[in-house]
């Protein structure tokens, strides 16, 4: 009999309403699919299941023992229910079954085990599994097909299921393919041999000693032992990590192909007239990446460079003075931010930083000067004219703005370099677009920023086809600050002595941000600034609105309140931060300001000292880390209290605490990271199809994360388009195949 390809549908080998259920309820295609859709456990039948773990509501596959089973009529309606009494020898669950006696009689005796599948539900506090699928180990001597099938094997696997899908008839689809693909079964030793359906190079196998694809199947569908199941994950771990830097090396390759105008230092321009008059000196750290970034502008082939550096370490001076090497070369440069509110931000830091070296031909500008243009959504048009005409001269060196960058009436004359601040924020497509606006057939040299902290193995995961620059330290000036954890429930008193803590810093001079989690002008969530809930919602949340409203009429009626929020205009968010930044005796300025989360990146106050998150335990580690970023940039020390109604000892807490301890950005990541899904992290498939991660955690496998870079380089470098290797080229076709590919863009 021929092999069934892996490719083939997964009705080749499931039956109708079996395949019907693996495409529906698991997204099962193929028969690749199908065998790469791995155990989540395994179960020794000398090893029940720990029913004590088991969560009402989670759907869950149990082996247990029966240790009583009995049935009774119903009080309330005709018929009769059958319970059953399952145990692991500690804990018990009861299998409940309507109008049918027999199954106690026959099946379900005391004293036989079996898998028994279903959700767990409550009843009368009691927890059980009402009409569970289920399949029984056979006695002696007594013939059962599908109880033999699945405890055929010394180790049972216990795959992902759905309620109409139990892992038995998983297990026994798997066996049906396995047999399918390779019908001779094995016939070559572990370490070599070819196998057509086999992604890694077999030269790739033996040197980091890994079972063939066949074997590490067989080894995690079909383990004979513990060990087994080890080898057969430490292969298919490095396989996916192999998959997905064979996609980035490829990439790589292909952008040393692309042509790029090298823009190369000029003696006597425009960024030594900067460094002239910058009253700051650069950090160490602001000084190694500035060289590595100006020596790939002098390339000609395209930078594709990640800047990434923790809240406040200097990258926006890094990003300039490489705009500025771009201009002094004849080109322009353009910085796109995500928000209006970070693009204002953008062009008032950059207009601070060049002084009159921003007002190239104007009056009282300098000589050796360029223009700054900038464009958004809600310019008029008059001035949106005036700035595409800019822009399209060339008199405008460098262009500031928001996604209004990115349409087609946008032309520059010499589009030498891209500047993506908060790169997350934009789909690939989004950034193509401007990423081809360079002409004659050349790509502008591409630089990536962004503040949130990424470990070493997720950004050789996620932005492998980069060049990644650390800013690892900080600039002199920036001051240090505490955090703590507020619980009102808990210690009524301290919410108020943290508004009397507000009070104090204004009468110092300094300014206070308040931030919420929602808008609430009607109930509605925030839409784009939308933090998404990171627990379930069990009181009512603070609200902009409600807030701004309580503090000017109640707990602050002395201070000037204000309050920014993303669905506000262009010009009110604007005076909103300019009130805010302005000085202490201005009769305009605010003193505390409520906002959303659109203070989240880039807004520079440098008296505000303080900030107060309210319901912090609905923002995730990460945004907490960056909203307090904006604080203490001014050399004061800096307060962020973290206020929460959550209970102590839940996760929610733990997370809240893990940021009080530190301000250290990359640790918090890491925590971040072990705390969440991974493809919360690495991005979730907009097809709703699986991450091609199932098994690899790139926080664990950091090892088989630089293994399998090294090793798909080598392959991509000798072999670009992998014409020698078949079945790897399939494999990662179908990685970065559809929506998959997102994944992989870091969109």
């Amino acid at each position: 009999m021929a092999p069934v390809e892996m490719s083939a549908p997964v009705s080749v080998v499931a039956g109708g309403k079996t395949a019907k259920a693996l495409r529906d309820g698991l997204q099962i295609v193929t028969v690749g699919d199908l065998l790469r859709h791995y155990p989540r456990r395994y179960i020794d039948p000398g090893e029940l299941t720990d029913l004590a773990s088991l969560q009402v509501g989670e759907h869950a596959t149990v082996f247990a023992e029966v240790v009583s089973a009995g049935t009774r009529r119903m009080q309330q309606r005709k018929g009769t229910v059958t319970e059953v009494v399952v145990s692991d020898g500690r804990g018990r669950i009861s299998l409940v079954f309507f109008n049918q006696a027999w199954r106690s009689e026959s099946q379900l005796r005391t004293g036989r085990r079996g898998l028994f599948a279903g959700t767990v539900s409550a009843y009368g506090g009691t927890r059980q599994l009402a009409h569970p699928r289920f399949v029984m180990l056979p006695d002696a001597g007594e013939a059962d097909a599908e109880g033999e099938a699945a405890f055929a094997d010394l180790i049972i696997p216990v795959y992902p299921s759905t309620a109409g899908l139990p892992s038995w008839r998983i297990q026994q689809a798997v066996r049906l393919a396995l047999d399918a693909v390779w019908p001779g079964g094995s016939t070559e030793p572990p370490l070599s041999g070819s196998d057509a359906n086999d992604p890694l190079p077999p030269a790739v196998r033996m040197r980091h000693g890994l079972l063939s694809f066949a074997d590490a199947l067989r080894a995690v569908h079909r383990p004979p032992d513990r060990e087994s199941i080890e080898l057969g994950q430490r292969r298919l771990r490095f396989e996916e990590a192999f998959g997905l830097q064979a996609v980035l090396a490829q990439r790589r390759h292909e952008m040393r192909t692309q042509a790029a105008q090298a823009r190369e230092r000029r003696a006597g321009g425009l960024l030594e007239a900067f460094d002239a008059r910058l009253h700051l000196q650069l950090t160490p750290a602001q000084s190694r990446v500035g060289e590595e970034i100006s020596v790939d502008l002098e390339q000609t082939h395209p930078m594709h460079r990640l800047l990434q550096g923790d809240v406040g370490s200097g990258k926006t001076l890094v990003a300039l003075r490489a705009m500025l090497q771009v201009v002094d070369a004849g080109g322009q440069a353009a910085l796109l931010a995500p928000t209006e509110v970070l693009a204002q931000q953008h062009l008032r830091t950059l207009q601070a930083f060049l002084g009159p070296l921003a007002e190239g031909g104007l009056l009282g500008g300098d000589d050796q000067g360029t223009r700054l243009a900038f464009l958004s959504g809600s310019q008029t048009a008059k001035v949106r004219r005036e700035e595409l005409a800019a822009i399209a001269s060339g008199e405008a060196g460098i262009v500031v703005g928001t996604h209004a960058l990115l349409e087609d009436t946008v032309e520059f004359a010499d589009l030498g370099l891209v500047v993506v601040d908060e790169q997350h924020r934009f789909g690939v497509e989004q950034r193509a677009a401007l990423a081809e606006r360079a002409g004659d057939g050349l790509r502008p040299h591409v630089l990536v920023m962004t503040a949130t902290p990424i470990p070493r193995t997720v950004a050789m995961t996620v932005f492998g086809d980069l060049d990644v620059s650390v800013i690892d330290g900080y600039p002199p000036g920036r001051g240090t600050i505490a955090t703590h954890v507020v619980a009102p429930r808990e210690h009524p008193a301290h919410l108020t002595r943290a508004w009397q803590r507000v009070r104090e810093e204004v009468a110092a001079g300094r300014k206070v941000f308040v931030v919420c989690p929602r808008i609430g002008d009607d109930g509605a969530d925030l839409g784009d600034e939308d933090i998404g809930s990171v627990e379930p919602e069990t009181h009512p949340v603070s609200a902009v609105l409600d807030v701004t409203a309580e503090l000017s009429e109640r707990f602050l009626p002395d201070l000037r309140v204000g309050m920014v929020y993303g669905r506000m205009s262009a010009d009110n968010k604007d005076e909103a931060m300019r009130r805010l930044a302005a000085p202490h005796d201005d009769p305009d300025a605010l003193d505390v300001l409520v906002a959303t989360t659109v203070i989240e990146v880039g807004v520079d106050v440098p008296s505000a000292s303080t900030m107060v998150v309210l319901d912090a335990d609905r923002f995730g580690i990460s945004q907490l880390h960056q909203l307090r970023g904006r604080i203490a940039r001014g050399g004061e020390d800096g307060l962020c209290l973290l206020v929460t109604a959550a209970d102590p000892d839940t996760p929610a807490r733990e997370r809240l605490s893990a940021v009080a301890a530190t301000t250290d950005g990359f640790a918090l990541a890491r925590v971040d990271l072990q705390a969440r899904r991974e493809g919360d992290i690495l991005g979730t498939l907009q097809s709703g199809r699986r991450s091609s991660l199932r098994l690899l955690e790139v926080i664990r496998d950091e090892d088989v994360v630089l293994e399998a870079r090294d090793a798909a380089t080598q392959i991509v470098e000798d072999d670009p388009r992998l014409s020698r290797w078949p079945a790897l080229r399939a494999h990662i076709a179908d990685i970065a195949s559809d929506d998959r590919s997102d994944f992989l863009e870091k969109g």
